[in-house]
């Protein structure tokens, strides 16, 4: 099945390869939590929706970036579970628990975008 996705100009362009790279699914890749942040969602692969927020923070240089990359993934994969999805009850369980990674990764992963960036920044002492 086939599903219109949104993401960035720049995502469509890279290869399988470069998106393996950047992108780890929907947990953060290694450690505990890795087992606890499936890429599905009751049955429903959402792994689509992971890899285009992990590319979209990886190259993401702005607070407004971020908001953007966790408005995407939040959309994406609510388009997912209602082009996977007929059982309304299943539908509204799904959709429940998309919520609940888009405000998992909204309030938690300011570390996990930021991870990096901050070295190329020019840091002064200043007078306060």
């Amino acid at each position: 099945m086939k599903i219109k996705l949104w993401a960035p100009a720049a995502y469509w362009r890279m290869t399988r390869e470069e998106i393996e790279k950047i992108a780890h699914g929907c947990g953060p890749g290694s450690g505990w939590a890795e087992k606890v942040v499936p890429d599905f969602l009751l049955w429903v692969s959402v792994r689509p929706a992971c890899e285009i927020h992990d590319v979209m923070y990886h190259f993401g240089e702005t607070e407004d970036d971020r908001r953007e990359a966790d408005e995407t993934f939040r959309n994406n994969m609510l388009r997912i579970v209602r082009a996977r999805t007929r059982s309304g009850i299943l539908r509204s369980m799904r959709s429940a628990a998309a919520w609940l990674y888009f405000y998992a990764v909204s309030w938690g992963g300011g570390p996990a975008f930021w991870n990096d960036k901050n070295s190329e920044r020019e840091y002064r002492t200043v007078e306060v």
